[in-house]
């Protein structure tokens, strides 16, 4: 949502989302997904109800699968695809799920997990407003579901001179604890803001 457009010399964000629900099974997802919310004096200006049918893809038209297996800066262990096995719409939900399966991915990486990973690049992307999502997150070593914003010069301006804004983050060992932090050049990785 957006109070409007204002210029900025900061880039706008695009909306990342890496959701790890499960492990080698299924959140249940027979919850009745909310409605939208409204907030008085806002506009909506992009927003995603999940409501395709049982077993759809994301819409292509406002979601880009980010695939592959090195690591993402993170040394994470599993290869992000793009296959409904690891996301699909079920009852108005996104489900993503991680597995513990052996992958080869198309560049010969071989990973034991996999996973999905969504971004709304060269999609949408919003230099101000109000970002929310409505996530159900698993706990346990090794997961780390997350949702943030990314700046959208990020193919010309390496990250952490990018910006990113974690607006969730969770480390499975941690299951009671939600971080939000802000990177940028001189306070990135360990050293963020949150």
């Amino acid at each position: 949502m957006s109070p409007g457009n204002k210029p900025s010399r900061y880039a706008a964000c695009l909306i990342t989302a890496l959701l790890l629900i499960g492990c080698g099974h299924r959140v249940n997802t027979s919850a009745t997904p909310l409605p939208p919310q409204t907030h008085s004096g806002w506009t909506l200006v992009w927003s995603d109800e999940f409501n395709a049918p049982d077993g759809s893809a994301p819409d292509f038209s406002q979601w880009t699968f980010q695939t592959g297996g090195n690591g993402f800066g993170n040394q994470e262990l599993e290869y992000y695809t793009g296959r409904p096995q690891n996301a699909v719409i079920q009852n108005g939900n996104l489900v993503i799920t991680a597995l513990k399966e052996s992958y080869t991915g198309p560049g010969g990486v071989s990973r034991s997990y996999t996973s999905a990973r969504l971004n709304t690049s060269k999609k949408f992307q919003q230099a101000y407003g109000r970002f929310e999502a409505r996530v159900k997150i698993p706990y346990g070593q090794g997961m780390w579901p997350a949702f943030w914003m990314l700046g959208s010069d990020i193919s010309t301006n390496n990250w952490p001179a990018c910006g990113e804004i974690d607006i969730m983050e969770n480390i499975g060992r941690e299951p009671s604890i939600v971080h939000g932090t802000i990177h940028g050049p001189g306070y990135s990785g360990a050293h963020g803001i949150g």
